[in-house]
């Protein structure tokens, strides 16, 4: 697939912070990104179905791992760029989340893929289908659809080699508990922090939202400074 880059700065403040907006483009369209914090290590942070980049949870997200010395590049998928809530087609979100990883690798030494619900989803098909990747954050997996617990979202987690940090909640309406121990604690390439009390939305349980976002910012950050020096940390409640 022929990618037409381009990346395009614009200057803001958030947090102390310069956030850049990037455009990016690829043969099926183009989206935008904001870029924000520096570092030899990046992250590809993606947005779940129901939101776009500038929500509140994706922008804290965001700035979390960015205080923490990482290099975050949020996107829009296309149909979140037009403003539509219904989805493009899986093949359409991988294309986009490609180009949008394109964007960064050309920027650090080591790009991690991380993603809220859906956007974590995207993120796994495009390591399967051997997307080069230090590796995957997953906030809230999507292993099933609501109310069918029978179409299970895991055929291609074989293919996934790269090391995985898995944030679920033991209340997520998307993931059921009993499920999510059989076909996901058990994937060899897996860290895991079960989130005792926690929605799909990661809430609950007695953690506030700001609270929880920071807490995500923080062990993701950690986790990937032992993956990159290659030193394992451990996820523990």
């Amino acid at each position: 697939m022929d990618e037409e880059l381009h990346m395009t700065t614009v200057l803001a403040l958030y947090i102390g912070f310069v956030i850049s907006t990037v455009s990016i483009r690829w043969a099926g369209g183009e989206v935008s990104g904001r870029l924000e914090g520096d570092g030899p290590h990046g992250v590809v942070l993606a947005h779940g179905a129901g939101t776009n980049q500038d929500h509140r949870v994706m922008v804290a997200l965001r700035s979390g791992l960015a205080s923490a010395g990482l290099r975050v590049l949020t996107f829009n998928y296309p149909y979140s760029e037009r403003g539509s809530k219904s989805p493009d087609r899986r093949e359409r979100l991988v294309e986009c989340h490609r180009a949008a990883a394109d964007v960064l690798r050309g920027a650090v030494d080591t790009v991690f893929l991380a993603g809220r619900s859906m956007g974590g989803r995207m993120a796994t098909y495009l390591v399967a289908g051997g997307y080069p990747s230090a590796g995957v954050i997953l906030y809230a997996y999507p292993l099933h659809p609501p109310g069918k617990p029978e179409a299970l979202r895991v055929d291609h987690f074989p293919d996934v080699t790269v090391p995985l940090l898995f944030f679920q909640g033991t209340r997520d309406s998307l993931s059921r508990m009993d499920l999510f121990e059989r076909h996901i604690s058990t994937l060899p390439n897996a860290t895991v922090e079960i989130l005792d009390g926690a929605s799909h939305s990661l809430t609950g349980g007695g953690w506030s939202e700001a609270a929880m976002l920071q807490h995500l910012s923080d062990r993701s950050a950690s986790w990937i400074g032992g993956e990159s020096s290659g030193r394992r940390v451990a996820i523990r409640p």
